[in-house]
């Protein structure tokens, strides 16, 4: 499996597997422990995480299954998100849904986080949500406390566009090391709004969640979606490859920006997918094909 470099101390497996469906999947405790025992085998350490996955029972149903056979957390990244609430019965106190990255909610989140995953330490913690209340200094502050007292290794951000990101990197006096964004061939808005091209100028390699845009490319009846599941159907039968998942991966992984697809199923045989998407190469002219047939015009 191919890995990318983070930070001296900190490297992802390059494809990052997903959490968010969790809560839906008919597995025990058991199954679940050999199901993430199936993914480091596949070389995907990185295990992508939020407080609020689940209606917040996500994080919870991983951890248990940590706490059968706790030398796994030894073999895998732990990715988690705070910074949005929810309504919910398990958040009585919520009246609203909203952002809060305050120095208290997010340590206060952060503490809930590690209970949960029964873990004395998250690899990498993310704000969710750009917050239009947030105090970057009160962010930083919860930041440094939470690294000083070895609770979080290192930070980033997801769904951040360029000002959000550049607003909060100001005042830290380390690195933001990934922004979790939607990238996918259906979803282009991150790849031509300059998103994406902050993440390569500061050498940030993204998280890319939705990489299949919700699985809605493979049974969408409009015509945009046709036309670019013939697309993806043509270039797969001239690669040899029979599923065109494998080619929607591959038009993020054959992207200069080290993209990291996060991948959400439960099901081994599409995580493998994703695997085998690494040995694609796209030529640049197909590459183009996917993104001209999904803008639904020729580039100027």
């Amino acid at each position: 499996m191919q890995r990318v470099e983070l930070t001296e101390d900190l490297s992802f497996s390059r494809i990052v597997y997903g959490l968010w469906r969790l809560s839906d999947w008919d597995m025990s405790t058991k199954d679940l422990v050999v199901h993430i025992e199936n993914c480091l085998k596949l070389g995907i350490t990185t295990f992508d995480h939020a407080d609020i996955y689940g209606n917040y029972t996500c994080e919870k149903i991983f951890g248990d299954a940590l706490a059968l056979k706790p030398e796994l957390r030894n073999e895998m990244e732990i990715v988690t998100k705070c910074g949005i609430k929810l309504v919910s019965e398990n958040r009585p106190y919520h009246s609203i849904k909203s952002y809060d990255t305050s120095k208290e909610h997010i340590i206060a989140s952060v503490e809930q986080s590690l209970k949960n995953l029964q873990t004395n330490y998250i690899d990498v913690l993310l704000i969710h949500r750009p917050d239009p209340f947030m105090n970057p200094a009160e962010v930083a502050e919860a930041f440094i406390q939470l690294k000083t007292e070895g609770k979080v290794r290192h930070f980033g951000v997801s769904n951040f566009k360029r000002s959000h990101f550049k607003m909060l990197q100001s005042y830290l006096d380390f690195p933001l090391l990934t922004n979790q964004i939607e990238l996918s061939a259906v979803h282009l808005e991150n790849f031509e709004d300059g998103t994406l091209d902050l993440c390569q100028e500061e050498r940030i390699p993204p998280m890319a969640w939705s990489p299949l845009a919700g699985g809605s490319i493979f049974s969408s009846k409009d015509e945009s979606s046709l036309a670019l599941r013939n697309t993806l159907t043509k270039i797969a039968g001239d690669i040899g490859v029979q599923d065109i998942d494998e080619i929607l991966y591959a038009w993020l992984l054959n992207h200069p920006a080290h993209i990291m697809p996060v991948v959400g199923s439960g099901k081994l045989s599409r995580i493998e997918s994703a695997v085998r998407a690494l040995d694609i190469s796209l030529t640049r002219e197909q590459w183009f094909d996917i993104f001209q047939v999904s803008k639904g015009h020729e580039i100027a």
